[in-house]
């Protein structure tokens, strides 16, 4: 008789160590994750950044170079901005399939890999 309230007892301590090593599991699991999240967000905003740069700067010349082609530099930026304004049109119609739609995906993917 002295066995089973002792094996009773060692079976709850093993439960119980068995659901705070579980609970650590879960722990360091969402841990993981976050940080591959944030890890993943901070490079993209870095890269984004960059290429906003480049961007920027690559307009800028191509402006002033269609703006002397044409004559008067205003005319250049015009242009570049009338090209950015039809690309924002098209990109506000298909916002959903080029943009919404991909960017859930690889957050779903994100989150579970």
């Amino acid at each position: 008789m002295d066995t089973k309230p002792n094996s009773l007892k060692s079976l709850f301590e093993d439960a119980g160590d068995y659901l705070e090593t579980r609970l650590d599991l879960l722990k360091l699991q969402a841990i993981d994750k976050s940080s591959d999240i944030t890890s993943s967000i901070v490079s993209g905003i870095t890269i984004f950044l960059l290429i906003i740069f480049a961007v920027i700067i690559l307009n800028i010349g191509l402006a002033i170079w269609i703006g002397t082609l044409l004559g008067e530099i205003y005319l250049g930026f015009f242009t570049v901005g009338g090209f950015y304004a039809l690309l924002a049109i098209l990109l506000f119609i298909f916002r959903h399939s080029w943009l919404k739609e991909p960017v859930s995906s690889m957050m779903i993917k994100k989150m579970l890999n």
